[in-house]
């Protein structure tokens, strides 16, 4: 799986992207958040508040408890502002 990081997510967890083999008892956005903050501080810190932040699978915007697998590429970035 890969996983995609953008603005102030990339620089909290220190890359803008990884390459990933998704445990079996992941199967949502949600349990891949609550793994990854799991396996280290920084995506903890990162994902410490999910209200401030979007999800997209395969460039479609999508929500936390969307089902997701291996062969998805997941992006992790905060709302987008117009103006």
């Amino acid at each position: 799986m890969k996983l995609k990081y953008f603005a102030w997510i990339a620089e909290i967890i220190g890359k803008r992207e990884e390459i990933i083999e998704l445990p079996e008892k992941v199967k949502t956005i949600n349990d891949l958040i609550y793994w990854l903050s799991l396996e280290d501080n920084s995506y903890k810190i990162a994902f410490e508040d999910t209200n401030k932040l979007k999800y997209a699978i395969n460039q479609i915007l999508s929500q936390q408890n969307d089902k997701i697998t291996n062969n998805d590429e997941i992006a992790f970035f905060p709302p987008m502002t117009g103006g």
